[in-house]
């Protein structure tokens, strides 16, 4: 059975979204990149940017086979080298195709 996870990229400051260096924006890039193979294949139900106007951040709505594909997925994403994630089991509800 599959597991719905939420995730939540906390960035290294409130201020990260408006002012990145060109080094994590590097780093951003290559971490959208490295989940766009998996929104494609289904395992990332939903993934972006929230504007919080008190300090960006991003999130993941995730399905997974097991709690170590998610910290496979996670261990492999290039943004854990200047973020971290706050992560909470959930039950996504989708559209059945």
């Amino acid at each position: 059975m599959k597991k719905d996870f939420f995730l939540k990229l906390i960035p290294p400051r409130k201020t990260f979204m408006q002012d990145m260096s060109d080094s994590e924006k590097s780093i951003m890039q290559k971490h959208v990149a490295y989940w766009s193979p998996f929104i494609n294949n289904g395992i990332v139900l939903v993934l972006g940017p929230v504007m919080d106007v008190n300090g960006g951040y991003g999130i993941a709505v995730v399905r997974v086979d097991s709690d170590e594909h998610l910290n496979e997925l996670i261990a492999g994403d290039p943004a854990i080298a200047i973020c971290s994630y706050e992560i909470q089991p959930m039950r996504a509800v989708t559209k059945q195709i």
